[in-house]
């Protein structure tokens, strides 16, 4: 299970990555995609993984009592240090962590989520069941990301998935040992110039362990 492309890529855009206010309007979105379907409690534990510099949890950080953020790119843990430190944010821990090649961690969380983040994580089902094992009974798992498309969101080169189908997705997603999964569209994404931009839905999928 290999993790696409390499945090170097990641690194390199983290100090710019806030400066598209698309990213602060589709966070936005999916915080509230969330917040309309899943019973959040300022008890919760909860987990981002591929947090990237936080704008999700930013989003979410009002209504959770303790947030671990992950991801495996220092550039972008170094840039969401620095928001948290400026913000006087003090339920926000980053950490980094692939959950592709290191061991999982021994905390276990009520909520899991994560944005366009799986479509770079080659072996999807052993993702899934990585964070089946991380959560705790009963919690939710919440995952934003692309329907299917036909590879032009990323372009040439491009080695990760171009989207879910999601019905494959909710089936696996259930095999992985989740239920009540179901799927919401929560954003548009937009790319190209002139009069016939071509859309991207983002989907939420809220499943329950």
């Amino acid at each position: 299970m290999t993790t696409l492309p390499s945090t170097h890529h990641f690194d390199s855009r983290a100090t710019t990555w806030d400066a598209d206010p698309d990213k602060h309007s589709r966070a936005l979105a999916v915080a509230e995609g969330i917040r309309s379907q899943v019973p959040l409690s300022p008890a919760m534990h909860a987990l981002e993984y591929g947090c990237g510099t936080g704008l999700l949890s930013f989003a979410l950080q009002p209504d959770l009592e303790h947030i671990s953020l992950a991801d495996s790119s220092p550039g972008m843990l170094a840039v969401l240090n620095e928001k948290i430190t400026a913000n006087g944010i003090t339920n926000m821990w980053p950490r980094q962590l692939d959950l592709v090649t290191d061991p999982l961690p021994q905390e276990s969380y009520d909520l899991i989520y994560s944005l366009m983040t799986l479509h770079h994580v080659s072996d999807t089902s052993g993702m899934l069941k990585n964070l089946h094992a991380l959560l705790a009974s009963p919690g939710y798992l919440c995952v934003a990301d692309l329907d299917a498309e036909d590879g032009s969101f990323h372009g040439p080169g491009f080695e990760g998935h171009h989207g879910f189908d999601r019905d494959a997705l909710g089936a696996t997603a259930e095999s992985a040992g989740f239920q009540d999964i179901r799927f919401t569209t929560v954003f548009r994404m937009t790319k190209g110039d002139g009069p016939n931009p071509t859309v991207y839905p983002v989907f939420l999928m809220v499943a329950r362990k």
